[in-house]
């Protein structure tokens, strides 16, 4: 082997061993994503509570190792152009204007990689937008700037749902996060969301659960999602809707069937007895009435 091509291949296999050993540090502290939101330093995807959000993951993956092969065989490349090609190792260059196996190369080699990537991208494009027979409905209303929800499968109680101010929240409730009443869905079920706004263009996204869809008025917009972990999951309005777009997130508390069940119950008496939501006055500012700050 000459020696050019040996320098060619420690330097590559030295960027590609430091590159992979700063990942490995990241993903031994607290760099790693957390699950139903988002965490300090957080360098990758929220950890995945669904099956399509499972299946967002590997694609993520594949794309990752096909991204890395590339810049490494550029890299490649580019420092044996350096280190064969320079004036002092080769003198005399040659006048070679054509090569027919380089161009067939350049040619075919990206249409292989774009064909192995568009097949698993269009499987998990269908993934998503093929809804399966669902469980339940949850009908989502975006307003400026809260959410409302709907159970028609559950007795048709509704309730709106805002951000619990700063001052107003409970040890272990995240800030900008946290939400007065919390969507409650059963674990392994189904859950189909059907989305629209009654204002503005909004967007409803769950990045646990793989979901972002927009909320447009005057249409209904339908996506799924199967959480397959108990626990609480966040998300956030992924639209610009206007100032206060950063005060209306969202929140899905994922229990038992036996405990969603009972809630059921609870939320029939309480959301059905429960007076009209006071409404913000067009003009008012939402965060002022909510005691929020933005910082």
């Amino acid at each position: 082997m000459n020696s050019w091509i040996r320098n060619a291949a420690r330097t590559a296999a030295g960027l590609a061993g430091g590159v992979f050993g700063m990942l490995a540090l990241a993903g031994n502290g607290a760099a790693l994503a957390g699950t139903g939101q988002p965490s300090p330093w957080q360098i990758n995807l929220q950890g995945a509570a669904s099956p399509v959000m499972e299946s967002m993951h590997s694609f993520h993956t594949f794309l990752l190792v096909i991204i890395v092969a590339v810049v490494l065989l550029v890299l490649v490349l580019l420092v044996v152009v350096m280190m064969r090609f320079n004036e002092k190792a080769n003198p005399v260059p040659s006048r070679t204007t054509h090569h027919t196996l380089i161009e067939v190369a350049w040619t075919v080699v990206p249409v292989l990689i774009l064909v192995a990537i568009a097949i698993p991208s269009f499987r998990l494009l269908f993934h998503q937008l093929d809804l399966p027979q669902a469980d339940m409905t949850v009908k989502v209303t975006g307003h400026q700037w809260y959410w409302s929800y709907e159970y028609p499968d559950n007795g048709g109680f509704s309730f709106d749902s805002l951000m619990v101010a700063t001052e107003d929240l409970k040890p272990g409730q995240p800030r900008l996060l946290a939400v007065d009443n919390e969507v409650v869905v059963p674990v392994n079920k189904i859950v189909r969301i059907q989305v629209t706004a009654a204002d503005v263009i909004h967007s409803f996204a769950l990045p646990s659960f793989g979901v972002k869809i927009d909320a447009l008025p005057g249409r209904l917009n339908e996506s799924w999602f199967q959480a397959t972990k108990e626990g609480v999951y966040y998300g956030q309005c992924s639209e610009l809707c206007g100032k206060d777009h950063a005060f209306m997130p969202i929140a899905i508390r994922v229990v038992s069937e036996e405990e969603f069940a009972g809630w059921v119950e609870k939320a029939k008496q309480e959301f059905a007895a429960a007076d009209a939501p006071a409404r913000v006055a067009q003009g008012e500012p939402v965060g002022e009435s909510l005691g929020v700050t933005a910082r």
